[in-house]
């Protein structure tokens, strides 16, 4: 995921807590902001230390990216929005493509996606 798609500063991250709404689920909640005449969207993740050591945060953070990737291809998220994707307990022990169906879920209750 390129740099310009995801949300880096204390500041940004502030701004979306503050100032967006939330949605979650079991496994996730999601922050968003919807940011007008904004090209693309920008996302942030957080993954907590309860959830494993490094290379367990880690590897959550890659499948959540790689969903982000897929959903970015299909055209399915709306380019207006900055999001925070924090992963809660359950994450760390599920697969792939159970995080893909639950993160499609809370990112259609947050009306992320675009509606078809």
């Amino acid at each position: 995921m390129k740099k310009a798609y995801r949300v880096k500063t204390e500041a940004d991250f502030q701004k979306v807590f503050h100032q967006g709404q939330s949605m979650a689920n079991r496994q996730f909640v999601v922050y968003s902001l919807e940011k007008e005449k904004q090209k693309h969207f920008r996302v942030g993740l957080s993954v907590g230390k309860k959830l494993g050591n490094a290379v367990v945060r880690n590897s959550i953070k890659r499948k959540i990216r790689h969903c982000l990737i897929e959903f970015d291809q299909k055209d399915l998220i709306k380019p207006e929005q900055d999001f925070i994707v924090i992963a809660r307990a359950p994450v760390s022990h599920m697969d792939y493509h159970e995080i893909k169906k639950s993160l499609l879920h809370v990112l259609k209750r947050a009306h992320i996606l675009k509606e078809n």
